[in-house]
């Protein structure tokens, strides 16, 4: 497996890239928009940058890294001879199956075809191929090149050949994945956005402010990151059509997004993306502080 596909090239999609060129893989990174790519590279550079700062990589294996990125805006030319293709596009059922559609066409019958959904059934996605055997989930997190964990989820059809390939792969890259079941939300996202979503309704309902509570996670829970700072760097509009999964596809109330959230996805405050969330991003986010109407 060399040839590599990355569709999307977001936060997540110039990370992945990123991850498996920096690996020695050939990628081909694909997105409609030659802005977005342009972006993306960018992107790519300034992190490998830090990396030569830090000493964790040469300027060598900096340029080997970006020599080993091809940029596509055609789907069909980009995944043509792809081994693996690992889909990292909105968080969009319609879109993520629309995708998965074409993957299925252009692909070769070999290819595996992997998602990067943070909650979206593996299962589902693959209904819309004829290669249900070769879907899987993997879901890196953010920042990718520097966090070890890869969250497999195997869809009901996805075979153990699949599921045996994509584990090991993730361990090439030097990262840590666990084998998870396909039921919505997976683990990562089961356990944390309801979390998150508590501690928006304790916001809500005036338990405490936003300072507060985050530094109760963090001093009492040892978490490097509040959980309503974590919101604002996931994406509020993430956070919540995550929430919008579990709640449909368990059909119990406690997974209901709170009507704060709901109302701060609807005025386009997002989090860092926006430059507002329940901080304030004007300055940085080294500098971020409490949102105005957060504040006492």
């Amino acid at each position: 497996m060399k040839n590599i596909a990355v569709i999307g090239s977001g936060t997540m999609g110039n990370g992945i890239a990123h991850t498996f060129a920096q690996f020695g893989y050939r990628v081909n990174l694909v997105d409609i928009s030659d802005d977005a790519l342009s972006k993306a590279l960018s992107t790519i550079d300034k992190n490998l940058e830090r990396q030569v700062n830090k000493g964790t990589i040469s300027k060598a294996e900096k340029a080997a890294t970006l020599s080993n990125i091809t940029i596509f805006t055609d789907l069909k030319d980009g995944v043509a001879e792809a081994d693996l293709v690992v889909e990292a596009a909105s968080e969009n059922q319609e879109l993520k199956l629309k995708i998965f559609k074409d993957l299925d066409t252009f692909t070769k019958p070999s290819a595996i075809l992997a998602s990067n959904t943070s909650s979206i059934s593996i299962t589902l996605i693959a209904s819309v191929t004829h290669r249900k055997d070769k879907v899987i989930g993997m879901h890196f997190m953010n920042p990718v090149p520097v966090m070890k964990l890869v969250e497999v989820i195997r869809g009901y059809a996805t075979s153990d050949e699949t599921t045996k390939t994509v584990m090991e792969l993730a361990g090439k890259l030097d990262k840590s994945p666990v084998e998870v079941n396909d039921y919505p939300g997976f683990i990562a996202n089961r356990i944390l956005m309801p979390m998150i979503n508590e501690a928006i309704s304790a916001l809500y309902e005036g338990v405490a402010g936003v300072e507060e509570i985050d530094a109760v996670m963090k001093l009492g829970m040892a978490h490097p990151m509040g959980p309503l700072q974590l919101a604002d760097f996931i994406g509020l509009d993430v956070c919540l059509a995550i929430l919008h999964v579990l709640h449909n596809g368990f059909g119990n109330p406690k997974y209901a997004p709170c009507p704060l959230l709901v109302n701060m996805v609807n005025a386009g405050d997002r989090g860092v993306k926006s430059g507002e969330g329940f901080y304030n991003y004007a300055n940085g986010i080294k500098e971020a502080a409490v949102a105005s109407k957060f504040s006492k």
